[in-house]
């Protein structure tokens, strides 16, 4: 019987389903370099379908339009920089230090990826705070961000600790990103290692005021989001 020989098994064909998911995918994966890149402004969604292989059809067959797929981008972010093992508080791993290795070593550039994408973000919630319902998409993923936090703030709550974890947690994202928009500016000496201090302060003050400065030994340890970048890119090129 034709495709009985154990050798030669059927090949199973992707589902309706599949096929979207994997649309949908590879357009959020080419958005995220485009709005890197270009800006969410510049950013061209004919040029976006293209460089992921479709038409600009697909974009809207997937997606509410530009802001649409800038939201999609941002889940993409959020799942993959806040995920279960994300922890700002922990010091990036010494192989992911340098800011510039992702770029040297693989050809891609992590820091720049971050900064393009974090100004795109500050584009894009500048569009969006002047649309009733963006604000409300933006409102979504920005507590999915809070909430990442409050993990982080729950389970390093000292015993101590009188302000609810909630409110820890809002304290924590509004220093994190807030040193990011400083960092996006330009500032340069706001790095991994002064965002740690400032966010174990948070935490646990009274732990962190007997800590000391952090130490600087001439080179800039990479913010939090930099780094998992570097170690995904890694990730996905070793294999």
């Amino acid at each position: 019987m034709p495709g009985s020989n154990p050798a030669h098994p059927l090949r199973q064909r992707r589902t309706h389903a599949q096929q979207r998911r994997e649309t949908r995918e590879a357009l959020v994966i080419s958005a995220l370099n485009a709005f890197a890149r270009d800006g969410y402004h510049a950013a061209n969604l004919e040029g976006i379908a293209a460089e992921a292989g479709f038409s600009k059809g697909a974009v809207y067959s997937n997606f509410d339009g530009k802001s649409g797929l800038f939201l999609a981008a941002m889940d993409y972010n959020l799942e993959t920089l806040r995920g279960e093992d994300w922890n700002p508080l922990r010091k990036a791993d010494s192989g992911a230090v340098d800011p510039s290795a992702a770029q040297n070593a693989d050809g891609v550039d992590a820091a720049g990826l971050v900064r393009g994408f974090g100004l795109a973000t500050l584009e894009f919630i500048a569009t969006a705070a002047r649309d009733g319902d963006l604000v409300v998409a933006l409102q979504q993923r920005m507590q999915v961000m809070i909430g990442a936090y409050e993990r982080i703030a729950a389970q390093s709550r000292p015993a101590s600790e009188r302000l609810p974890v909630e409110d820890v947690a809002r304290l924590m994202a509004a220093l994190d990103q807030g040193m990011s928009v400083l960092a996006l500016s330009g500032i340069t000496n706001i790095d991994g290692a002064l965002a740690r201090a400032g966010l174990n302060r948070l935490v646990d003050p009274f732990e962190a005021a007997g800590e000391s400065a952090p130490i600087r030994d001439g080179q800039a340890e990479p913010l939090a989001d930099v780094a998992r970048v570097q170690r995904l890119i890694g990730d996905v090129l070793g294999t």
